[in-house]
């Protein structure tokens, strides 16, 4: 099995591998790119995200800057995907978001880890581990999310949660490391924000 190959496999491997070097580098340089658009150029930040990426739906907005190991070469996004500015992709191995997931600014989303062993990190060994969002979720500020993890759908993450384990579908999770606070349900239903309600006529239909 080769160095590249590894890096989906979960295996230890060496990421500074000659070929890898080679195809990171010019997934960074389309990033870059994306990087240094106008506001204005909507039209080509979402050309060169179509390019940069594993696959992307319709209906995503990113906000420069995007920070990403592999300028999104391995990302997977849903629809109307929503990230704030600064979020990192460790994107060594596979991420996966849902369709109208919000990811809020500073977000990490980690796949890359090190062994314990710091012999083996010495000699430069790294493995990678796919991360999974689910569909409608929040992340909020600052949330980090390590390799691994699979966060169900619905889930909204509190700002600055550490995400070390999985998280069920349709829960609010807060804390470092995150744990589950309450289940989603009725009581959202009627509150958006501490006392202050939902109008009914915005849950017509839903």
């Amino acid at each position: 099995m080769t160095e590249k190959e590894k890096m989906h496999s979960g295996d230890l491997y060496l990421p500074d591998d000659p070929d890898i070097v080679a195809e990171q580098t010019a997934c960074l340089d389309r990033l870059y790119d994306f990087n240094q658009t106008r506001p204005t150029e909507g039209e080509k930040r979402a050309a060169l995200l179509r390019q940069m990426f594993a696959e992307i739906g319709e209906g995503c907005y990113i906000e420069p800057p995007l920070h990403a190991n592999f300028g999104g070469k391995h990302v997977h996004f849903g629809s109307h995907v929503y990230a704030n500015f600064n979020l990192t992709l460790v994107d060594d191995t596979h991420i996966y978001v849902g369709d109208y997931t919000m990811l809020a600014p500073n977000v990490i989303l980690a796949t890359a880890g090190h062994p314990l062993l710091g012999a083996l990190r010495q000699r430069n060994y790294q493995y990678n581990m796919p991360v999974r969002i689910g569909r409608n979720c929040w992340l909020g500020a600052g949330v980090i999310v390590l390799p691994g993890v699979t966060i169900g759908g619905n889930t909204v993450v509190g700002a600055g949660s550490v995400v070390t384990k999985d998280l069920p579908a349709n829960v609010l999770a807060v804390g470092s490391p995150a744990r589950v606070l309450r289940p989603l349900g009725e009581h959202e239903r009627a509150f958006y924000y501490k006392d202050r309600r939902i109008d009914p006529a915005l849950l017509e239909g839903i």
